[in-house]
């Protein structure tokens, strides 16, 4: 999953959310230079990315997207995950992600001594170009799969990419309508477990 939906399977904790915004940029031992509640954040976020990549409904999706891109398929998926929660009516509904959007933007700035120096650098564009609101728009996605090719060492182009996901539009949003419910489950346990010997 990508950033709305770690977002979203915070449960409105802000040290969840703080932790499980930041996962990806903190490796190894350095998850432990901060606090308890950020750790169990962190934590969270990497179970959510297991239980995705493992499910077969993730793997299904990935097909649409592994013949051009192979191993970054996944992350392509995604951000294709994000666009239909963003859209998911049972989740949001009118102006609810906009405002839930400034909501996140505005823990993350209020914590901002404790994000990683590169997620700190994002943090501002993320916001000023209001990322979790506009994966609603397929515009939006477009945009961020420029943005994983732009990050990826081995990736020169996303234009296909966004092709595909057009083509197959509808395979990929009854994945995500097959899937997101079961992970949401998921998520609620994990963060209830992780949450209960603090």
């Amino acid at each position: 999953m990508n950033y709305l939906a770690h977002a979203y399977l915070s449960f409105d904790d802000t040290e969840i959310l703080i932790g499980n915004m930041i996962s990806d940029f903190v490796k190894g031992k350095k998850k432990f230079d901060y606090p308890t509640r950020i750790q169990k954040g962190i934590n969270l976020h990497r179970a959510i990315d297991a239980f995705t990549d493992e499910h077969p409904v993730t793997k299904t999706a990935k097909e649409v997207f592994r013949p051009a891109y192979r191993l970054y398929s996944a992350a392509f998926v995604d951000v294709v995950y994000d666009h239909f929660l963003a859209n998911d009516r049972e989740v949001f509904q009118d102006g609810q992600l906009q405002a839930f959007s400034g909501i996140v933007y505005d823990q993350l700035n209020s914590h901002s001594s404790l994000l990683p120096p590169r997620f700190a650098g994002m943090l501002p564009y993320m916001q000023s170009q209001n990322w979790l609101y506009n994966y609603q728009f397929l515009s939006g996605i477009e945009k961020s799969f420029g943005g994983l090719v732009r990050r990826a060492a081995y990736m020169t182009e996303s234009e296909t990419a966004y092709i595909l996901l057009q083509e197959h539009y509808e395979l990929l949003k009854k994945c995500y309508t097959t899937f997101f419910g079961e992970l949401k489950s998921f998520a609620e346990k994990e963060y209830t477990l992780l949450i209960s010997d603090i």
